[in-house]
């Protein structure tokens, strides 16, 4: 049975009262303090402090110091002025008092209760009005890719209405060109029929001399000739100008004669090695630059409770080896812990990339990594997601009952079968 503790002061003013409880050599650390506004008790075993306050106090402003042996509590008024008391009855009826106890704690039972509903929804707000603003950038993106097509196909209208302009005017010329070409033939088989009928005239006019049958003749063919030859001459072709593009490639090969594969593994290693040089800080140590000695740092400041020290630990390691699953895993917990959901996530999927194929020797981290996943998803409200990491995570370790359970309680959570929308579990999932 607790020992009623009396011999404790308490001062007032108009606005405030201050209480001083002895703690008669307990420990601070064993000291349970519980009050709301009309109650106020101390659990100090074997010792019990308790008193129903004469007048309500702002139980949201007030405070309580625990330190040098005693517990001091700092009281503000709700309403202005003296008590003259403590207490509200002077009386030392212990049944009232525990009545009086169960009906504050049932008070603020409910008022915990409320005010974590409110928070749940107003985290329920949030999300939907984050989900509006991703949807609403998500359709000015889209507007803009539109308006951007839209802007490059009338670009592509116009400079192909352009070339089709240029190939009619093109097409004019070469024919204005060719007509040129002809007249300019005939106008030479005219010269050309002239030339020949000038010795016939002389001819005439001479009394003996006669031309010749075959020299005219001769002359009547060559004409001839000169004109099939003028009527079958091809038209002289318009200047032209070729351009030649060529793919960049990295290797000097063309591509029908490259091994793509190798160049890609072989691209890629260079890749890691320039990042590898480009983290080369010569202010580091050799151990500073060792994935496993930063490994075995960030695993310290986890235990420490640093968690910040440990994240940054794990992501310089990260930096300098991306292929070790453990970063990323413990990461994630990392992450859990500082209640960076979608972080811890994105860790436990890496985490479960890299440790492929599955074997025994992974199983354990594999689990982890599942657990780590699930309970990120859960934190989010996406139960189903979690649920089946959950499972996964039962299927490589069928007899962990604590697993068994958690997933018990996701799936009432799925089902709406829980009383407080899942948050019991979810803390247990912590």
């Amino acid at each position: 049975m607790p020992i009623t503790v009396k011999d404790y002061t308490w001062e007032e003013t108009e606005t405030s009262v201050f209480i001083t409880v002895p703690l008669k050599g307990v420990q601070a650390k064993k000291t349970d303090i519980f009050s709301t506004d009309k109650y106020i008790k101390v659990n100090y075993p074997p010792y019990l402090f308790e008193v129903d306050l004469f007048a309500p106090v702002v139980d949201d402003k007030s405070t309580a110091q625990v330190g040098n042996g005693t517990v001091v509590f700092k009281l503000v008024k709700k309403d202005h002025g003296i008590w003259t008391q403590l207490a509200a009855s002077s009386g030392g009826d212990k049944k009232a008092m525990i009545e009086k106890r169960e009906k504050e704690i049932e008070k603020a039972q409910q008022r915990a209760e409320e005010q974590q509903k409110a928070a749940a929804e107003r985290k329920r707000q949030e999300q939907k009005y984050a989900l509006r603003e991703q949807m609403r950038l998500e359709e000015e993106e889209r507007r803009r890719v539109e308006n951007a097509k839209k802007a490059e196909r009338e670009l592509a209208m116009s400079e192909l209405e352009t070339w089709k302009k240029q190939q009619v005017q093109s097409e004019i010329a070469k024919r204005n060109e060719e007509k040129n070409k002809a007249g300019e033939t005939e106008r030479r088989i005219e010269v050309a029929k002239e030339e020949e009928k000038k010795p016939q005239v002389r001819a005439q006019t001479t009394e003996k001399i006669e031309p010749p049958k075959k020299k005219s003749e001769a002359a009547k063919k060559k004409s001839s000739m000169f004109e099939d030859d003028d009527a079958n001459m091809p038209a002289i072709r318009s200047k032209g100008k070729i351009e030649v593009s060529f793919t960049p490639r990295v290797f000097p090969t063309p591509v029908r004669e490259s091994k793509l594969h190798e160049e890609e593994e072989w691209l890629k290693k260079q890749t890691e090695a320039m990042r590898a040089a480009d983290i080369d800080d010569p202010n580091l140590s050799e151990e500073e630059k060792n994935p496993l000695w930063l490994k075995e740092k960030g695993d310290g400041f986890y235990k420490a409770g640093n968690v910040l020290a440990a994240v940054n630990a794990y992501s310089q390691a990260i930096r300098m080896d991306s292929k070790m699953p453990a970063l990323y895993s413990n990461r994630a917990a990392c992450h859990l812990q500082i209640r960076n959901f979608h972080k811890a996530a994105q860790d436990s999927s890496r985490a479960l990339e890299l440790l492929t194929p599955p074997v025994p020797a992974n199983a354990a981290a594999r689990c982890k990594a599942h657990v780590r996943r699930g309970t990120s998803l859960c934190q989010l409200e996406m139960y189903v997601e979690g649920l089946m990491d959950y499972e996964a995570a039962l299927k490589i370790d069928p007899k962990n009952e604590t697993l068994t359970q958690d997933a018990e309680r996701i799936r009432q959570i799925i089902q709406g079968s829980t009383d407080n929308n899942g948050n019991d579990a979810l803390e247990s999932l912590d």
